[in-house]
């Protein structure tokens, strides 16, 4: 999930034309002894860009043979940068490699930072009238106009009993602010940033989490590259997964740390260091890890699941924008083959 929608395929080519020249670009080029990288960020730096800062900031790249550059979040969306040759990796979401994949475009899932899904609806801490989704039907839904909040929110919202109808409003705030001032019953916030903030102020939020109700689990936060890439240059590829990879590792198992290194490569964005702090310590008691411990690893079941669902909801369309007859095969969403572990 994220805070941005995915751009439809066929606004890429006028979305490319504002990029031609900007300092996003796969270049993969040698210089002075390095070979510089780029990765694009699908937000302003925050703690689930913690294990590329962390081996920015411990010169794990750079001993990888590695000159990062990372491209800060701007007008274009990191997956058409990557799927269009303008970066080299990108931060992405299951949901925005999921459309443009099955739109033909060519990007491909190559890290799952998070393996638990990183969103849920959540209400007022108060809302006592508000026990399940199911208490959602007829409430005020405030997003970001995603086109698969909807079909998921009815599929919830109906699991848990309810018969799936709200009406809907855009976000122009933060989720806990619009809840608060009674501008909605009910968001999608991230437990790790927006749900920890609202605690922090004074405006505590009560979770429900998509699993807990039917919904498939979703790689929230994943590092995506394009075939091209990946085939021209595999062993630069497995070495900056590698950097990336102990990063996070890093942050998993040291987060105050890692939150540290995190605020030093950004003071002038991330000034809550509480917020920081806390957000770091809870990815890494409950996101970063897998049930068996893994770091990183995609599974074909859970690529398959979320697509499946997009398809039965009419939100996938192909290259011409005509919505997909059959759900598509995942197998090329993403891969494992360039981790640290991969055989």
């Amino acid at each position: 999930m994220s805070r941005r929608t995915t751009l439809p395929a066929l606004a890429v080519t006028a979305l490319l034309a504002l990029t031609t020249g900007c300092s996003a670009g796969s270049t993969a080029a040698a210089h002075e002894g390095t070979t510089t990288v780029t990765l694009a960020l699908d937000w302003t730096p925050n703690t689930n860009h913690t294990g590329i800062y962390v081996a920015q900031q411990k010169g794990w790249f750079k001993d990888a043979g590695i000159d990062l550059k990372i491209v800060p979040y701007g007008s274009t969306a990191p997956e058409t940068l990557v799927a269009n040759h303008k970066a080299d990796f990108g931060i992405s979401y299951q949901e925005g490699v999921t459309t443009a994949r099955a739109a033909g475009q060519d990007i491909t899932s190559v890290y799952a930072v998070t393996q638990r899904t990183n969103v849920t609806v959540a209400v007022r801490a108060d809302r006592s009238d508000i026990g399940s989704p199911k208490d959602l039907d007829g409430k005020t839904y405030a997003g970001f106009g995603a086109p698969y909040e909807k079909p998921l929110l009815e599929r919830v919202i109906r699991n848990a009993g309810g018969k799936g109808g709200f009406r809907q409003v855009s976000l122009n705030t933060s989720a806990y602010a619009a809840l608060y001032a009674g501008k909605a019953d009910f968001a999608m916030p991230m437990p790790t940033w927006e749900g920890l903030e609202a605690k922090l102020v004074g405006k505590p939020l009560k979770d429900f989490r998509l699993s807990d109700y039917g919904f498939p689990a979703i790689y929230s936060t994943l590092v995506a590259s394009s075939d091209r890439f990946l085939h021209q240059h595999p062993a630069l590829a497995r070495a900056f997964l590698a950097a990336v990879d102990r990063g996070y590792r890093y942050a998993a198992g040291h987060p105050d740390r890692a939150a540290g290194l995190l605020v030093a490569a950004n003071r002038s964005v991330l000034t809550n260091t509480r917020l920081v702090k806390e957000s770091e310590r809870l990815l890494a008691k409950e996101y970063y890890k897998g049930a068996d411990g893994t770091i990183g690893t995609q599974s074909a079941a859970r690529w398959k699941a979320f697509a499946d669902f997009e398809y039965r909801a009419g939100l996938l369309t192909d290259a011409n924008g005509r919505k997909l007859t059959k759900a598509p095969d995942t197998t090329s969403f993403f891969t494992n083959a360039y981790l640290p572990d991969a055989k």
